[in-house]
């Protein structure tokens, strides 16, 4: 089993905080996004990004593993300290063989993390009888997923056997919702009837929204001209780039709103809204910081009024 170093994965220090790390991951699934990465191995990468991100998001998972990580280099043959396994449970050890979507050493340390067996107790008919056990595991959706009907296939390990299944996910689906598939679980004892399988919805983060409800936001940047000027700028969407027209005067913080360009619901779309940041360049040269004085001088503006109101 190879050893994940999570935080070499997404180009962060082991004492990266949560902002760090959120930012990293962005960076990483804008470069490997497999809608628009022109990567080879882009949806490779992306998983890897997204699985070392899963981790270190959680304040649980990251402290697990930060207390294996000495024992282990990323690209090496690792295996656990012994004991280690006792520290996993009886359904984590067993959920680990439902989960897919991340890697081995990922499903041996978390036992799948997002996979479980049910604890319903069996139903019985007859005496002898066990109805199979529920399975339930998580099925990743890309928020670009959610807007149409669309079919997607699940894997799993079950009885000893590899089983795929096609799945129709209709439009809307939401986050956390689950989809039950009757008679996909284990497999009933002496007749009985089988169990189901769950498939519970996990949107995959995308790099450039983030989701509210059904809408979703997208952080616009602006040169100070743009914002005092007013312009149009072309912005992405789900479904394609459109024209936005930023008002002259335009504030940091501003949210502009675009109807209709959400997430689909059971109640209609979501929006998005556009939130405005203005960004100051970087470095200035003779001929910019002599327009900037310039500037200083002919309006006569200050921002900071309200303090002196208050004293």
């Amino acid at each position: 089993m190879e050893f994940k170093d999570y935080y070499d994965i997404l180009g962060v220090a082991p004492d990266a905080d949560s902002q760090s790390i959120k930012k990293a991951y962005r960076k990483k699934a804008r470069q490997y996004h497999p809608d628009v990465s022109q990567h080879r191995n882009a949806e490779e990468k992306f998983k890897e990004a997204s699985e070392a991100y899963e981790v270190l998001k959680d304040r649980e998972k990251r402290a697990k593993y930060d207390a294996l990580k000495q024992y282990g280099a990323r690209g090496q043959d690792f295996n656990p300290p012994p004991g280690w396994d006792s520290e996993t449970s009886y359904n984590e050890k067993h959920s680990a063989q439902f989960n897919k979507d991340f890697s081995d050493f990922f499903s041996n340390l978390y036992g799948g993390s997002s996979s479980n067996r049910s604890e319903t107790p069996f139903e019985t008919q007859y005496e002898f009888q066990q109805r199979g056990q529920d399975i339930e595991t998580d099925m990743p959706l890309f928020l670009e997923e959610t807007l149409v009907t669309t079919t997607k296939p699940i894997s799993y390990h079950l009885d000893g056997k590899n089983k795929t299944l096609q799945v129709k996910i209709p439009a809307g689906t939401a986050n956390g919702d689950r989809i039950r598939l009757k008679g996909q679980g284990g497999s009933g004892y002496a007749g009985a009837e089988n169990g189901d399988l769950y498939l519970r919805i996990k949107w995959v983060p995308h790099p450039l929204f983030d989701v509210e409800y059904h809408d979703l936001i997208l952080t616009l940047a602006l040169t100070p001209w743009e914002a005092a000027l007013g312009t149009k700028i072309e912005i992405p969407t789900l479904r394609n780039n459109i024209q936005l027209s930023i008002p002259a005067n335009s504030q940091t913080g501003q949210r502009l709103r675009i109807r209709g360009q959400g997430l689909n619901s059971k109640i209609g779309n979501g929006d998005l809204y556009a939130v405005l940041k203005v960004v100051m360049p970087t470095s200035t040269n003779d001929t910019t910081k002599r327009l900037w004085q310039e500037l200083s001088e002919a309006e006569n503006f200050d921002p900071r009024t309200e303090w002196r109101k208050s004293s």
